[in-house]
């Protein structure tokens, strides 16, 4: 009967572990699991669309990227939707940028592209960029994506643009990055992966709280009534999760989920770029409005207790042996893990990120909190001076 009987160390160590493991697993089912029941949901015709293909505009800022553009415009341009312009606004590009676009200007006649001014000082020079082409549409809805991603098929526009209802004024999509080689490249498609099973899936709960302009489509009317850029014109970046955090609603966002609406981004090849990449949202993320940054918060605090935890139970009984309790807490970790591999992978696939992760989800799911402190810190070392405009 000793079997049956705990300590009160004991005790604490399960009920601790038991109750972060039910936290996790509520965010799992009631969050992290909502893009792929989205599909479903769609899959069955319970999802309502707009049956109207409106006109739109698709804006891309540019800077020194002629090779991207080579290599992506052709798939946007190409796009198979009936009323659609291309602005491209050629960042004070050194390259052979204003070169490539006059080339494709000639074969596309829907495309245009302009350029910011040289001494331009008074706003980030992105965030102008991007005002220069939302002011020279034609079109109220704007679809907005950078010059080294490219859409998963012909069908993006379409895809956006069923969600243009009367009631819509912002469409969140799904974005990811394209396949690369080693465990760097693997870890960064998982980063993004999990980053867009909480904004997308808060956005699907009815809290929209931020979005990424590799992906993202909003009206032009809604642009110029928030006054654009204008609340956070001090800060080098938020033209994209910031400005959505200051105008979403759970009345004005829908998010679309098919995986033909997907937008990949240009495999990361320095991770220095990713790591600014980082920061930057890291910098604007402190400006967010809502309750939606400390919910996550509290996910990822109850995910490290949880980790802390179960390493403390398995230390202790090594001191102690008491293999009931070594049993409970590998099935309460065994639970987790699993439903954390469902979900994950089921929505992997669900968007054909063509990457699976079984092995070194566990790796993953701890890496990824204490590398955002690591970036946090390394923030706070740098000063913020280096995310303000220039």
């Amino acid at each position: 009967m000793e079997t049956f009987t705990f300590n009160t160390t004991e005790i604490i160590l399960l009920t601790g572990l038991s109750a972060l493991c039910v936290i996790q697993l509520i965010y799992y089912f009631g969050l992290y699991n909502r893009i792929h029941r989205r599909n479903i949901a769609c899959k069955k015709g319970e999802v309502h669309f707009s049956n109207e293909l409106l006109p739109l505009s698709v804006i891309i800022c540019a800077r020194n990227e002629s090779e991207n553009l080579r290599r992506y415009l052709p798939s946007i341009l190409e796009q198979d939707y009936p009323n659609f312009e291309v602005i491209v606004i050629n960042d004070g590009s050194t390259d052979e940028s204003t070169e490539v676009l006059s080339a494709f200007e000639e074969k596309y006649p829907h495309l245009y592209h302009s350029f910011t001014p040289e001494s331009a000082r008074y706003i980030s020079r992105k965030k102008l960029a991007l005002t220069l082409g939302i002011k020279a549409s034609k079109h109220d809805w704007l679809v907005f994506t950078e010059a080294n991603c490219q859409p998963e098929s012909d069908q993006w526009l379409r895809l956006m643009a069923r969600n243009f209802t009367p009631h819509t004024e912002i469409v969140l999509g799904y974005n990811g990055y394209e396949r690369g080689k080693g465990w760097k490249h693997r870890y960064i498609s998982f980063d993004s992966l999990f980053n867009s099973l909480r904004y997308l899936g808060l956005a699907l709960a009815g809290n929209p709280y931020m979005g990424i302009g590799r992906n993202l489509a909003y009206r032009k009317e809604l642009f110029f009534a928030k006054k654009g850029y204008s609340t956070h014109l001090n800060l080098q970046r938020g033209e994209d999760d910031l400005f959505v955090n200051q105008i979403a609603n759970t009345n004005n966002t829908r998010v679309e989920t098919d995986a033909n609406s997907v937008v990949r981004m240009r495999a990361i090849e320095r991770h220095k770029d990713w790591k600014e990449e980082k920061i930057s949202y890291l910098a604007t993320s402190s400006y967010f409005r809502g309750m939606q940054r400390y919910l996550l918060g509290f996910e990822t605090v109850s995910r490290l207790l949880f980790y802390a935890t179960f390493l403390t139970t398995m230390v202790f009984i090594l001191l102690h042996p008491h293999y009931l309790v070594m049993g409970i807490a590998l099935f309460l970790f065994l639970i987790r893990y699993m439903v954390q591999a469902i979900v994950v992978n089921k929505t992997a696939t669900d968007m054909r990120d063509n990457r699976h992760y079984y092995l070194t989800l566990p790796l993953f799911d701890l890496l990824q909190p204490l590398k955002s402190l690591q970036l946090r810190l390394y923030r706070l070392y740098r000063g913020k001076g280096d995310f303000m405009r220039r």
